[in-house]
């Protein structure tokens, strides 16, 4: 196995992560409601949708969490916000028309887990009977502190087939440190009682570049990870923003691993994990060879959307719920996301669309090209790479982490830890902000 070359002049610049492109910073209210009534309207009889809903509740919030959440203390807030997800459901229900076929439902947050077992039932019920979705895959995320008894029998009776737990570390003065404790004894369990509520699919969220984590802690975490065999591993690098996300400042920053150990962190999660038999997918998730994100990376389906890699094939992705995001092939729209606004547009009978932008025939070239070296390694640039990107190729094709040939890039396996550097010189919107994105790595 070849060693990752550590090179920081170029992971010097902070990147986006490319889940959709041109990427939320490029968001604008110049799109709105007309614009996704619009999108509606051109779906297709029987054309595959999937399905993306958002709870933006968790029992516990944690210090490093970027998402959209909040405290799920009091059951009129969670009763208010279903009641407005029920309305909305049906406005997107009605202006569809019956056309288009949901083929996947994914339940993210937050955590879905912080509204009730009914809740959740009565949810997808609702969801099942506006789209005719009884055949759709449903996938949910879990926040395992509190997944009860009663959960797991709502899993197993929804047909849930895939689940995705937050671990992040097993290492307790890790756990500590980040505000999230949860035994590795209750992750045994989690995953236990998962697998007989009929979950084939079972992925771990972990993290590097965490504070007090050095590579032991790491290693030790993908080893009590491996052991368990979830059939994927998400295993993300830590960006340390509080001068973005307030409740980030709990975290001590002068703790966090120095960018040439995240670096290094980076490449011990791939050479355990691929040891251990999970194949590398795109630049931070591992599959078992059976599981089907593997299987769509071997024949060249992998994907990327808001969810990170996947193995759906839908170009079009519904998105409901307070900030969840809408993705056309010539359009991205995200709804409102303050819980109150979002309420009073879906109380007034309108779809609560807030911004996004429209994806020109130039976007969209570009996008394939970036997500194709996300999920690849390799894309078709010709005419693309004009003297101001080549030059700033250049270092890497120095370097030996990309080649080009016939107008096709291609980047080796050891080139993962530079492809969402590489993928960003196609990126035409701007040079990303160092406050603004992540860590290259």
């Amino acid at each position: 196995m070849t060693s990752w070359t550590y090179l920081p002049e170029l992971l010097a610049t902070p990147v986006p992560r490319y889940t959709s492109y041109p990427t939320a910073a490029e968001f604008s209210d110049a799109v709105g409601r007309s614009d996704l009534e619009d999108a509606f309207n051109t779906i297709d009889a029987g054309q595959p949708l999937s399905l993306y809903v958002h709870l933006p509740y968790c029992h516990e919030i944690c210090w490093y969490c970027g998402c959209n959440t909040g405290a799920a203390n009091r059951t009129q807030r969670l009763a208010s916000y279903l009641e407005t997800l029920d309305a909305e459901i049906e406005l997107v229900a009605k202006r569809i028309g019956g056309r288009g076929s949901v083929r996947r439902i994914s339940f993210g947050g937050g955590s879905p887990n912080a509204i009730s077992p009914g809740q959740f039932a009565s949810l997808l019920a609702r969801l099942r009977s506006s789209f005719a979705a009884d055949d759709a895959l449903l996938s949910i995320e879990l926040d395992p502190r509190s997944l009860t008894g009663p959960w797991v029998e709502a899993i197993a009776a929804a047909g849930v087939e895939r689940a995705s737990l937050g671990v992040q570390t097993f290492e307790e003065k890790v756990q500590r440190s980040i505000g999230r404790l949860q035994p590795l004894g209750l992750i045994e369990t989690c995953v236990g009682e998962l697998r007989k509520a009929g979950v084939r699919s079972l992925n771990f969220d972990l993290m590097y570049g965490l504070p007090r984590q050095g590579l032991e802690e790491l290693e030790q975490t993908l080893r009590a990870a491996i052991a368990l065999r979830p059939e994927r591993i998400a295993l993300f690098g830590y960006a340390h923003v509080p001068h973005l996300i307030p409740r980030q400042r709990q975290i001590d920053g002068s703790a966090l691993p120095d960018a040439e150990l995240r670096f290094r962190q980076a490449e011990l999660g791939h050479q355990i994990l691929t040891h251990a038999g999970y194949a590398p997918i795109g630049f931070d998730h591992y599959a078992l060879p059976h599981d089907a994100l593997s299987l769509a990376a071997r024949q060249g389906r992998l994907r990327r959307n808001f969810q990170g890699f996947t193995d759906d094939p839908s170009d079009v992705l519904v998105g409901l719920g307070a900030s969840s995001i809408s993705d056309f092939p010539n359009l991205l729209v995200q709804t409102e996301k303050n819980a109150g606004r979002y309420r009073i547009k879906v109380s007034s009978g309108l779809l609560p669309a807030a911004h996004g932008i429209r994806r020109s025939e130039e976007d969209r070239r570009r996008g394939r090209v970036i997500e194709q070296l996300l999920c690849n390694g390799k894309a078709e640039v010709q005419g693309l790479l004009d003297q101001d990107r080549l030059a700033r190729l250049r270092p890497f094709l120095d370097n030996g982490l990309a080649t080009i040939e016939a107008g096709k890039l291609r980047l080796p396996d050891y080139g993962r830890p530079y492809a969402r550097v590489i993928a960003s010189l196609f990126d035409s919107y701007r040079q990303p902000a160092a406050r603004r994105f992540s860590s290259a790595i």
